[in-house]
Formats: structure tokens, sequence, C-alpha cells
């Protein structure tokens, strides 16, 4: 498919470059253009994915995308030469303009600490200063300054005038104001893992430690390194822990987390098991390293009560903060996060992507996009495994149709997820993969009750022990078990390394992220450098197959591509058969 030339254009076209800019900000580019994987990884530094069809992908160019562009060293010189170098027209004035407006803005509001402590906002604009103090959502936070070109900030309000800045006028601020050390910590990375194991940091990890660490400037200490699953971003912590030497506390997304960071930081670091404290529904040790989950931290006794545990976080002089799957961050956490801008922190995460849409507090609160890599880089490197993404399409069983077109677009979407035909669909893939070690993974229990029926496989969900979910883990990873039924549990920070197959047969409508970390499962690299497989199977036709379009974005983006596979075309005759005899029966 070939991208068409803008309507009224004169302009002389460049065939063989596969973008066109459009003037509202969006990027098209065509995928079967042989320049299409070197476009889409320039894309991926400063704009976003935003439609991924399969011929034609659309991305946006946005405020934001550019903010964490500039805070990566990007120059509008540069990504305006990038966009020249790919696009098949000349870019739009008014995208070369917005462009330099926006890139612009970054850095042209500096938060500084002034000598007596107290912390100012400076612009060389003096105009933006005094729209600032004049602003009726604004005002509260600054009053004027000993010069026009200073405000100065009130106390306590570091976190809150980045955000509302970013929020009604769209600057965001580069905080330059520096860190109160907290108490020191002694944290060495080991030569060789407590297992005997030689042990180094990669030259990517490095390189992420090194941008968020900036030599210890007041321009570093602060921000959110982007790695794929499996590439490590715990190792990463652990660089930067012993860049910093001081008291931490570590947030992660669950029990099971937790305490692979536990492990992890025994085995590849001078730390010893009396200097690490768990703080969970289990046990409440407050220790020089500390770490605890979102859950814990978010919990109250009603919606009117207060947050039972956020004192946590005024428990020590802690000296840095590490947030584990940052895209995950809990509101209630951004407001303690505000109070905390004076301590070094650090977010990690697969991918900025966030469903409701807090990008901007990310990036006001824990600080912009300090290092980030394409998957498929690390691919190609070796350091994540290859992995072939498909989806089957699978129809609606004919007594299913006339209740889907009666319901609500809610129940919608699960009935096509539920559909019971996606069950032979899996028998198919597990006979072809009967070697392998297979996930299936599901957003209804009921669906994957059914699952475990017909394959009696274990299963793991959210009312699943602790110590069960470990013990069934841990069998996994030895290759007693073959196969393990997983919900939503699952999706974060489960560390199964020999797993090489995933089976998605519901999701969370279409949560890109959730794609990206079910992937992620399967990605560790394997000892015989064998390819991952990760299979979505979705009902042909219906919500089930538009969210799944939606869920595949940001995957795309990293350069993944899905074949799309009809089931009734692709499985054996007798296979669709029997599926046929069971919606019958």
């Amino acid at each position: 498919m070939k991208l068409l030339q803008p309507q009224g254009g004169r302009m002389q076209a460049r065939e063989e470059n596969p973008i066109i800019v459009q003037a509202k900000g969006e990027v098209l580019l065509e995928v079967g253009s042989p320049r299409y994987e070197a476009a889409r990884d320039i894309l991926a530094a400063f704009a976003e994915l935003y439609k991924c069809p399969e011929q034609v992908h659309t991305y946006k160019i946005t405020p934001l995308s550019l903010w964490n562009a500039a805070a990566s060293s990007w120059t509008a010189q540069r990504v305006l030469q990038e966009l020249e170098e790919f696009s098949r027209y000349p870019i739009p004035e008014q995208i070369t303009a917005n462009i330099r407006e926006w890139m612009g803005r970054y850095g042209r509001l500096q938060l500084l600490q002034a000598a007596e402590g107290a912390l100012e906002l400076h612009s060389s604009d003096e105009a933006l200063l005094a729209q600032i103090v004049n602003h009726p959502q604004l005002g509260e936070y600054v009053e004027p300054g000993e010069t026009p070109a200073v405000l100065r900030v009130r106390e306590g309000m570091r976190g809150p005038i980045k955000q509302a800045l970013l929020k009604q006028i769209q600057f965001p601020v580069e905080d330059l104001a520096g860190y109160v050390d907290g108490e020191g910590l002694s944290i060495e990375l080991r030569d060789t893992s407590s297992g005997g194991q030689l042990f180094n940091l990669r030259r990517y990890q490095r390189e992420a430690v090194e941008a968020f660490w900036a030599g210890g400037a007041a321009r570093g200490g602060s921000g959110v390194v982007v790695l794929p699953c499996g590439a490590g971003k715990t190792i990463v912590g652990m660089g930067a822990m012993s860049r910093i030497n001081q008291t931490t506390i570590i947030l992660t997304t669950n029990i099971t987390a937790l305490r692979q960071w536990r492990d992890e930081l025994l085995d590849k670091t001078s730390l010893r098991p009396e200097d690490i404290g768990e703080y969970s529904g289990e046990m409440k040790e407050i220790r020089p390293v500390t770490l605890t989950t979102y859950q814990i931290m978010t919990y109250r006794r009603s919606k009117e009560a207060a947050f039972a545990h956020m004192e946590l976080f005024n428990r020590r002089d802690w000296g840095f903060i590490i947030y584990d799957e940052v895209h995950l961050l809990p509101a209630p956490v951004f407001r303690a996060v505000a109070e905390l801008q004076a301590k070094r922190r650090l977010g990690l995460t697969a991918t900025l992507v966030r469903e409701d849409n807090k990008e901007e507090d990310v990036f006001s609160l824990i600080g912009p996009k300090k290092f980030d890599v394409p998957w498929k880089d690390l691919e190609r490197q070796g350091w994540i495994a290859k992995a072939q993404c498909t989806e089957i399409r699978v129809a609606l069983p004919e007594e299913e149709r006339m209740t889907y077109a009666a319901a609500d677009s809610k129940s919608r979407f699960r009935i096509a997820s539920e559909n019971p035909l996606k069950i032979m669909v899996i028998e198919d893939l597990m006979a072809r993969h009967c070697a392998d070690n297979v996930l299936i993974i599901g957003q209804y229990l009921d669906q994957l009750a059914e699952v475990q029926q017909r394959f009696d496989a274990p299963i793991i969900t959210g009312k699943t022990p602790t110590q069960e979910r470990r013990q069934l883990y841990d069998a996994f990873k030895a290759g007693e078990i073959k196969c393990l039924i997983v919900s939503k549990v699952a999706n974060f920070a489960i560390d199964l390394p020999d797993a090489n197959v995933a089976i998605q047969i519901s999701g969370a409508f279409g949560s890109r992220q959730e794609e990206a970390q079910r992937l992620g499962r399967i990605l560790r690299p394997k000892s015989d450098g064998s390819s991952a497989h990760f299979y979505s199977i979705v009902t042909r036709d219906s919500k089930d197959q538009e969210f799944a379009l939606n869920r595949q974005k940001f995957l795309t983006e990293q350069g993944y591509r899905y074949s799309i596979v009809d089931s009734e075309v692709e499985c054996e005759a007798e296979l669709v058969q029997s599926a046929e005899g069971q919606s019958a029966g």
C-alpha cells in the first residue's frame, strides 16, 4: 500500500521515503517500505504510536514526547533533520514551528536552590515569570523574587509547582535544585554472585546507570529508565544504588516481585540479610534497604480513612527511592511523591504508557526519561529472546451471537473474551508446543478454571497463597511443570527464565502496558538460543478483536509485528470439526 500525497499538494515526492508528516502533528509511516524499521526506531525517540493497522501506522508528535526527547539530549534541529531524512514530502511549516516551540520550552524554567536553602524558579524570559506569578492557578505556589528573572517557590511546593506548570500552561520545569542526602549505606556490586557466577553490568545497563547518575550532578538523580522485561531493570536499580550509597526504599508491584528484589540484592551486592527489610502485609521490617509494595502503601480501612502505611516514607531518613514498574504507580502515591522531591528517585519500567493518562505526572514527579533502548536492538544483540507474535482469530459460536448482539459494550467484550472455542485453539497450540514451557494467561477466573479442568495444569490467581505461588514458580523453573495457568497477578515482575511460549486468552480491555508485560514473561534469553512464541487468541469481528488492536500498539512501536491467523484456516480439519461439534453440543 502506498501513502497518498496530501490533498492539494504539488510537492515533489521522494517515493522511497516511508513517512508523511501532517499539519496536525500526525506522522504516517508506511509499513511496507524498505526504510520502515529505520524510520520506526527514529520516531520512537520523539513521537507516540497512535494507531497501527497493518499497512500504515500513525504516530503523534506531542509536547510530552518532545520534552522526553529533549531530556535525553535531542534538539529541535535533530528532530527536524530526522523527519526530513525519512519524509516523502516537505515538513509542514506549522509542525516545524511547533517542534521548535515545544522543545524550546524545555529548560526555559529552571528550579534552583538559593543560598539559604529556599527554592527559586529562574528564567531569562521575565514575561513568562510574570505570567506565572499572576496566573490564578499558579500564583499560590510562588511569590516575586529579588529580580524579575526569579520567583521564590513557597515551602513544600517543589513537586506541586512542577505538576501545575505542566498542566496549566504546558511548561516543563528542569529541576536542578539538587537533593538532600539520607543516611549513608555502603552498597557494592559483586564481581561474582553468591552462587559463584561471574557478574558485571552489560553495556546498556551501565549506560542506563550513568545516564541516571549523571556524574552526581543535579541534572541526574531523578528520572525514568525504560527497558524491556528480561533486560535487567533490577540490575540497573542496583547499579544506581551502588552509586548513591544511601538508605533506600524500593516500591514493587507485589510480594513476589518484592522477594525477587531481595534475592537479587543478596546475590549480587554486598548487602547482608540484616540490611534488607520487608514491609508487607506479612511483616513490617524497616531496615537500611526496605522493600514494600504499592498495595500496602495504598491500603486504608475505608475510602474516608487515611492511608495507614504512607508514613513509611518518613520512618527513616531515606536517601534514594526506586519505583519499580513506575507506569503502575497509584494516584495516592503520587501525592506522597510530590512531597519527596528532595530525595533521589528512579522509575523503572518497560513502557511509559499509562492507561490512566498520567504520563505527565510521572514526568513531573519522578523525572523525565533518562534512558531508553529499542527492544529489537537488545534482541539483535542477544540480550532478550527473539519473539514471534501471532494473533489467532476465532469465530464466535452461532448460539452466542444473538446474546453478544443484545449486550452492552462491556458485556460484549467479556462474552467475546470468554469464547469457548478458544479452548480448542489452546489444545492445538499445546500439541504443537508439547516440549516447551507454556504460560496460559487470562483475565477471567471462570475461564481460567475451565482451562485448568481441560488441561489439568496448576493455576495461580490472586487467591493463591504466597507460599504456594512460590512453590509453583520454582517447580516451573525446575522443569517439573511444563504448563502453568496464570491470571493477571503474573503480569508483573515474575522471573520465569525458561518460559518460551505464552498463550493469551483474555486481557484487560485495550491495555497496552499489559500486552508488553505479558510478552515480557517470555523474553528472557533461552540457553539454546531458540525463539519465544506469543499467541493472542481473539474473537473475530468483536470487541475482543477491536481491543486487541489497541493492546498491540506499544509492541508494534518496539518493532514486533503480529502474524494474523484465522483458526478455521490454520488449524487442522479435525480440530475445527471438534470445535464446531462442541459448539453445537
